[in-house]
C-alpha cells in the first residue's frame, strides 16, 4: 500500500485477537467488520440446512476477510471461522466503502485480490469433485501454510474432516499416509510438514493453479 494510503488507513486499524473457532460472520448477516489476519488463518464454509459444512476459501496475511462490505453486497451466504488462532487487524464496514470509493491503488488492489479469491473458490470446488481425498488433504495443507509464516498448523482431524466436508475416518487415514512418507509429523493436534516439495509433488495441480494466480495478482511491491 502506498504510504500517503496506509498512513491515513493506520488510525482506522484496531488491533484484535482472533481466538480458533471464532465465527467472524454468520451466513447472511450484516458485516460490521472487515478482517485482516496477520498471523491467523480464517476459513470460508457454507453450511448446509443439516449442518453439514465444507470450506470454499482460506484466507491469512496475504488477504481479508468481508469482500462483500466494498463489493456492495454487504453479506454472504457463508460463514467465516477462525481455524488457526493469532491476531489481526479490523476495520468498520463504513470506513472501508469509503476507502475503496476513493478509487486509486487501494481499489485495484481490493478488486485484484477478490480476483484470487474467487480463483480458490473456484478450484476448490473442482478440487473437491475431481480429486482423492489425499490430493485434497495436501492441497488444503499447503493453501494454509501460505498463509502463515511458520511450518506446523495447530488442527485436530475433525477439523479438517469439516472442513473438506469428508469423515474424520477418512482424514485420519491420509494423514497418516502422508505421516509415513515422511512428508509431515502430527502428533496432539499439530502438523508439522517436514518436507514440503514431497508434499507439493503429491497434491493436485489445483494448488499450483491457485498459487500462480494470487502471484500473479498480489505481487510484492506498492500497489499501484
Amino acid at each position: 500500500m502506498p504510504e500517503v494510503e496506509l498512513q491515513r488507513w493506520l488510525p482506522q486499524l484496531e488491533t484484535v485477537e482472533l481466538a480458533l473457532g471464532q465465527v467472524l460472520y454468520e451466513s447472511g448477516a450484516t458485516m460490521p467488520y472487515v478482517y485482516f489476519p496477520t498471523d491467523a488463518i480464517v476459513s470460508l464454509l457454507y453450511v448446509l440446512e443439516d449442518g453439514a459444512s465444507a470450506e470454499i476459501a482460506v484466507v491469512g496475511f496475504e488477504g481479508l476477510v468481508g469482500i462483500s462490505i466494498f463489493m456492495g453486497g454487504g453479506s454472504t451466504p457463508s460463514r467465516a471461522v477462525v481455524q488457526s488462532a493469532g491476531s489481526g487487524y479490523r476495520m468498520r464496514a463504513d470506513a472501508m466503502k469509503l476507502e475503496f470509493a476513493r478509487s486509486g491503488p487501494v481499489m485495484h488492489l481490493l478488486l485484484r485480490y477478490t480476483q484470487a479469491l474467487i480463483t480458490q473458490m473456484a478450484q476448490t470446488a473442482v478440487c473437491n469433485r475431481h480429486h482423492s481425498l489425499d490430493q485434497q488433504l495436501c492441497r488444503w495443507l499447503l493453501l494454509s501454510l501460505d498463509r502463515l509464516q511458520c511450518n506446523q498448523l495447530v488442527m485436530t482431524q475433525e477439523l479438517i474432516a469439516n472442513m473438506l466436508g469428508v469423515r474424520r475416518e477418512g482424514v485420519t487415514e491420509a494423514a497418516l499416509k502422508l505421516q509415513r512418507a515422511g512428508l509431515i509429523s502430527y502428533a496432539r493436534g499439530r502438523i508439522n510438514v517436514l518436507d514440503r516439495p514431497g508434499l507439493e509433488g503429491r497434491t493436485c495441480e489445483c494448488y499450483e493453479v491457485v498459487k500462480k494466480e494470487y502471484d500473479r495478482l498480489l505481487p510484492k511491491g506498492v500497489a499501484k
